[in-house]
């Protein structure tokens, strides 16, 4: 059985810096891709940063220049450096993990850790 472990939420002043982290772990756990999504209340989750095992990253737009996202492929850890924080980042973030499959793709979450930046 596959789990996501976050760590690493809080609350910060605006301008501050958090770093979010993920474990996966699970038998022969070997997912493509690994990221970070947020979601803010009332909204749906959305992309924040992704990094597949090759090291291709994707970051929202509202995010890049602040956030930078890195993996340890050989432990299933993922990682979210997240500086010059706004208000307006405040939401929880999801660990995600991706497999691809004969099937299509097989998406696996964390539970969420919250982020509140303060004005």
């Amino acid at each position: 059985q596959v789990r996501l472990e976050e760590s690493g939420g809080g609350s910060v002043q605006a301008g501050g810096s958090l770093r979010l982290s993920c474990g996966a772990s699970g038998s022969l756990f070997s997912p493509e891709g690994m990221g970070w999504y947020r979601q803010f209340p009332g909204k749906q989750r959305e992309l924040a940063a992704t990094i597949t095992n090759t090291g291709s990253t994707n970051y929202a737009d509202s995010v890049k220049g602040r956030f930078t996202i890195s993996r340890d492929t050989a432990k299933n850890l993922v990682h979210l450096q997240m500086n010059s924080l706004k208000p307006e980042d405040t939401a929880v973030y999801y660990c995600n993990a991706y497999r691809l499959g004969d099937s299509g793709r097989r998406d696996y979450w964390g539970a969420g850790t919250r982020v509140t930046v303060s004005s």
